[in-house]
């Protein structure tokens, strides 16, 4: 087996369960690290076939992970009710949720063509492609509803970034002071952004591009349409200025998504999403950093980050 480099070698035991899990004939020939990850290592492994050709698994390992067992455990579930449903998710190979078999709890999936793409240039046509598909989320009607969704903040959580609007702070805090507003359920993939999202990056020219894949399944939810356009909408806004933050929301719903009616119940979940972010800014902006963004420093997504909630207040009126 020839490695990438040597941070690309799968742990012996993990190695072995693989191997169980392969076609007769089949071996690893190659591995490779996949950048972007927060909470998991992500290895892609090409598999060589009897014939001569190869074929391509992700491996998903949670080192040191809390809930590690849950989330493999509900990925590997929504992985298994995506299949044929239209929507572009990885097939379920294998998951060792508990590491019964492996060093970590891993999960084995099928390889998705494409890439993430997180620059500024052709966002104009990607952003209503994340709508339509986010609209193909939310429609989907399990016959086993995912546990509800989860905050990922409260008010006497949130701190204040340095130097950011206090005012326009404030009273976003107060914002999610109030009860959540009532609201239909919905599938969330409940992580749906840029970077789980991948596209064909090289369609023929009059195709444009397509999105082939969306990845990250581990964080599914039962909650509201709002919450997920809310969480795309602080990552566009950060990766991309915050004007795409508030576009996102406009694009879903010419997309044919049904957001909250009253303008107070939508800036309840698009605030609650962009407050929860405070604590997470070094985390998203390092991969954004090696996923080629240099631009984008700790400090420079803080700034975006004030002048979204800011603009949300603004907007507001």
């Amino acid at each position: 087996m020839t490695n990438h480099d040597e941070a690309a070698a799968v742990r012996p035991l993990t190695l072995a369960w693989v191997s169980r899990h392969l076609e007769v004939g089949e071996r690893i020939v190659r591995t490779e690290v996949l950048h972007g990850g927060i909470t998991a290592e992500m290895r892609r492994l090409t598999i060589g076939r009897p014939d001569g050709g190869t074929r391509d698994l992700v491996l998903r390992t949670f080192v040191n992970v809390e809930h590690a067992e849950d989330w493999l455990n509900r990925e590997a579930g929504d992985l298994t009710l995506l299949t044929g449903t239209g929507v572009p998710a990885p097939g379920l190979v294998a998951v060792d949720p508990a590491a019964a078999h492996c060093e970590y709890p891993s999960l084995l999936m099928t390889h998705l063509a494409g890439r993430t793409v997180l620059d500024d240039e052709g966002l104009e046509t990607r952003v209503p492609l994340l709508a339509r598909q986010l609209v193909a989320i939310h429609a989907l009607r399990p016959a086993e509803r995912p546990r509800e969704y989860v905050a990922w903040t409260t008010a006497d959580t949130v701190v204040t970034p340095k130097g950011a609007d206090a005012a326009a702070w404030a009273a976003a805090i107060d914002v999610i002071r109030r009860p959540a507003p009532r609201y239909e359920g919905r599938f969330l993939h409940r992580d749906f952004q840029p970077g789980n999202v991948l596209f064909d990056v090289s369609p023929p020219e009059s195709a444009g591009p397509r999105i082939t894949g969306v990845v990250d399944w581990a964080a599914t939810s039962w909650g509201p349409a709002d919450l997920d356009v809310a969480h795309c909408s602080t990552n566009l806004a950060l990766l991309h200025g915050p004007a795409w933050g508030l576009r996102f929301a406009e694009a879903y719903e010419e997309a044919g998504g049904v957001l909250a009616a009253a303008a107070s119940e939508r800036l309840y979940w698009q605030v609650r999403d962009g407050l929860a972010f405070w604590e997470e800014v070094q985390l998203v902006a390092q991969p954004w950093r090696e996923a080629g963004r240099a631009e984008l420093t700790t400090r420079a997504v803080e700034e975006r980050l004030d002048a979204y909630v800011t603009a949300l207040m603004d907007a507001l009126g």
